[in-house]
């Protein structure tokens, strides 16, 4: 007959006892907003297809303070995340170039200059740089 090893019980609030792990829940939790944000856009998809007058109902909808509190919330959320993510990924994974290490540093900062491309070209794209404007 064998036995399983005893395992002590661990509370419900085990990651309030130390600051990497407040940290790493907090980071996990960034995923809530996001939830929301991206519910409202599967929302904002089938408003379209229902037509005009539900589209300019969603508009309306976004156009709430609550709304748009919830979506600054998963902006700030979302940059939080790839702020830790740029920071650990160099450290989880580092890469090397012939014999020497790619710094940390730089690969953060072409992480951040890819986001702030991304961002610029979606502006464009938007008609951010309209002449017209």
């Amino acid at each position: 007959m064998s036995r399983k090893p005893y395992q002590s019980p661990m509370p419900a609030s085990w990651w309030l006892k130390h600051p990497a792990y407040r940290f790493y829940m907090l980071r996990e939790a960034t995923v809530l907003p996001l939830l929301f944000f991206v519910a409202s856009l599967l929302y904002g998809l089938y408003a379209l297809g229902q037509g005009e007058n539900s589209w300019l109902q969603y508009l309306s909808w976004l156009q709430q303070p609550w709304v748009i509190a919830l979506n600054s919330l998963a902006l700030v959320a979302s940059l939080f995340h790839a702020w830790t993510f740029f920071v650990l990924f160099p450290q989880v994974m580092p890469l090397r170039l012939g014999s020497c290490t790619l710094p940390a540093c730089l690969m953060v900062s072409a992480q951040w200059a890819g986001v702030l491309l991304v961002i610029l070209a979606l502006w464009w794209l938007l008609g951010g740089m309209n002449a017209d404007a």
